[in-house]
C-alpha cells in the first residue's frame, strides 16, 4: 500500500536514519501491522486530527490527569501529554518481550535474596561485594530478613528500547517504586473512544484487567490471614504521581492512607478509622525507603510510620516491594544482569542490554572522559531523567562539570554508547512527525505467577531530535497496541 496521498500530513515526517522506524519499513510504505492505521489517516485531515486531540486533551484534563515538574517556573501541575496516533506491537513480538521480561524479574529477584542471605554470587565471584555494598539503596537492616515466597520485587516496571537492529533490549529497570501505570491506562481509554473503530476491527489485547492483578498480587503476600486489608501509601498531595497513587487505590478498591494515618503498636500496623484502629496486612507502599519509618532510615522524615520496620522484619505486616531492593535497578547493577541471569537461571539472556562503562575501572573512566562528547552518562541512583548527560547534545561546560563529578566520585556515574531510540509517528503542529519512544511494561510478580498486561506506556520525546522521553523533561505518551495475532 501507497500514501503518497497522505503526502500533505506528512510532509515533514522524516525519521533519522540510524534509528529503527516502528511505522515505515520504506518512506511511506507502512510495515503490515501499521497498514489499518495508515489507512485510517487516509481519511482524516489536520482539522480532523486537531478535533480528536482537543478532544483527547479535554478528556485528561476532566479527569485530572496530571503529573508534577519539580523546578519549573511556569508552574508544576501539568495534563499529561497525550498523542494521538497509537504504537503497535505484533503478538510475536510481545510474546519474546513477556518472555524475556519474566527471565530477567526471576533473576533479579534471586539476586536480591541472595545478596540479604546466602551471599554465593560474592564467594563464585560473579558480582564483587564492594559493587552491592557501595550501592545507596543497599540496605544493611534487610540483611536475613525473610519477606512472602522471597519476592522482593513484585510491581516492575522495565524500561525498554528497540535498537537500529530492531531487536528490543532493556535500558533499565525499575523496582523501587515503579510509576506511569495510571497513564497507560488512561490512555487506554481515551484511544478507544478516538478511534473506536479502529481499535475494535485492529485485535488489540486488554489492558484494563490491571487494577483487579495488582490487587491479587498484593493480597498474596499477606501474612496469617484470609481476607487481608490492603493499603496504599503515599508520600501525600505534593507527590509528583498523586494522580497515580489515588487512581490505583480506587482501581483495587482499598485505602489511599500517608503514614500519619497508620500506627504501629505491639509489632503491628493498623490503620486509623473512624470506627477505631483497623489491622493492615499489606501496605503497597509509593515511597522510597529513606521515608518509611524515621526510626530505622532517616530521622527527619514525617512521611513515614514509626516501628513500621520492626513490624516488617517480624513478618507481620507485608510491603511491596519490599525494602532494599534498590540496589537492583542501581544502574552500575545493570551491567552485571546478563551474568545473573546466567549464574541463577542457568539460561542465556532472552532481552539484550546496552553496553555499559563502569567508571571505577580505570581504563574504562579514562575511555568514557575522553570519548564524553558521543556518550550517554548516568547517575546510577537517579531516575526520571535527572543526573544525566547525552553528550552529543551537551555543552562545553556540561560535559567538564560531568567530568569533574565523575572523577571525584567514579561509582556514582556508568556511561552508556548514545543509542537513538526507534522513532513512530506523532501528530504536532497540524503534522505527523516522527519522534523517539520507549517502552514501560509493567509486571507483577505474586507467589509463582508473573503477571504482565499486554503492552505497557510507551513514553515519547515531543520534541524534535531529543532522546529523553521522561514527562518531567518535556516527554508525553501514546497508547500500546498489543495484537492478538
Amino acid at each position: 500500500m501507497s500514501l503518497r496521498s497522505l503526502t500533505a500530513l506528512l510532509e515533514k515526517y522524516e525519521s533519522p536514519h540510524t534509528c529503527y522506524d516502528e511505522t515505515f519499513a520504506e518512506r511511506y510504505e507502512p510495515r503490515p501491522h501499521y497498514a489499518n492505521l495508515m489507512d485510517r489517516l487516509l481519511e482524516l485531515s489536520a482539522t480532523d486530527l486537531n478535533s480528536h486531540q482537543h478532544a483527547a486533551d479535554v478528556a485528561f484534563l476532566n479527569q485530572g490527569i496530571t503529573f508534577t515538574v519539580y523546578g519549573d517556573g511556569e508552574g508544576t501541575e501539568r495534563t499529561f501529554p497525550f498523542d494521538l496516533l497509537p504504537r503497535i506491537i505484533t503478538g510475536q513480538e510481545w510474546d519474546h518481550i513477556e518472555s524475556g521480561l519474566k527471565q530477567r524479574l526471576r533473576a533479579l529477584n534471586h539476586f536480591l535474596h541472595d545478596i540479604y542471605h546466602e551471599g554465593k554470587v560474592f564467594r563464585d565471584k560473579v558480582i564483587p561485594y564492594g559493587m552491592v555494598a557501595s550501592s545507596k539503596h543497599y540496605r544493611r537492616e534487610m540483611r536475613d530478613v525473610d519477606v512472602p515466597h522471597n519476592i522482593y520485587v513484585a510491581i516492575c516496571g522495565t524500561d525498554l528500547i528497540r535498537m537500529p537492529g530492531g531487536n528490543f533490549a532493556v535500558l533499565e529497570d525499575n523496582l523501587r517504586v515503579p510509576s506511569g501505570v495510571s497513564y497507560m491506562l488512561a490512555n487506554r481509554q481515551v484511544a478507544k473512544n478516538v478511534f473506536p473503530r479502529l481499535f475494535h476491527n485492529y485485535g488489540v489485547r486488554p489492558v484494563d484487567r490491571y487494577g483487579q492483578a495488582l490487587l491479587s498480587t498484593l493480597q498474596s503476600f499477606a501474612p496469617h490471614t484470609d481476607n487481608p486489608t490492603v493499603v496504599l501509601l503515599t508520600p501525600g498531595v505534593y507527590n509528583s504521581a498523586y494522580y497515580e497513587h489515588t487512581f490505583l487505590a480506587r482501581q483495587m478498591g482499598i485505602q489511599l492512607v500517608e503514614g500519619r494515618d497508620l500506627i504501629v503498636h505491639d509489632g503491628y500496623v493498623y490503620m486509623r478509622t473512624t470506627s477505631g484502629l483497623k489491622k493492615v496486612d499489606v501496605i503497597y507502599r509509593r515511597l522510597d525507603d529513606d521515608f518509611l519509618d524515621a526510626l530505622t532510615f532517616r530521622a527527619d522524615t514525617q512521611l513515614g510510620v514509626n516501628g513500621l520496620f520492626n513490624a516488617y522484619r517480624q513478618g507481620n505486616v507485608a510491603l511491596a516491594n519490599a525494602i532494599g531492593t534498590g540496589v537492583a535497578d542501581d544502574k552500575a547493577i545493570y551491567a552485571y544482569v546478563p551474568s545473573l541471569i546466567k549464574y541463577y537461571l542457568g539460561e542465556e539472556p532472552i532481552l539484550d542490554t546496552v553496553e555499559t562503562f563502569l567508571l571505577e575501572d580505570d581504563k574504562q573512566r579514562q575511555h568514557v572522559i575522553q570519548n564524553i562528547d558521543k556518550l550517554v552518562v548516568k547517575a546510577v541512583g537517579e531516575s526520571g531523567g535527572y543526573g544525566l548527560l547525552i553528550g552529543p547534545a551537551s555543552t562545553q561546560k556540561e560535559r567538564e562539570e560531568f567530568i569533574q563529578a565523575i572523577e571525584a566520585n567514579p561509582r556514582s556515574y556508568i556511561a552508556q554508547p548514545t543509542i537513538s531510540l526507534s522513532s513512530a509517528p506523532c501528530f504536532v503542529d497540524n503534522q505527523i512527525e516522527s519522534r523517539h519512544i520507549d517502552l514501560r511494561p509493567f509486571i507483577l510478580y505474586g507467589g509463582d505467577d508473573i503477571n504482565i498486561v499486554p503492552g505497557g506506556l510507551t513514553r515519547v520525546a515531543l520534541r524534535r531530535g531529543s532522546l529523553v522521553v521522561n514527562s518531567s523533561q518535556g516527554g508525553g505518551s501514546k497508547d500500546t497496541w498489543v495484537l492478538y495475532d
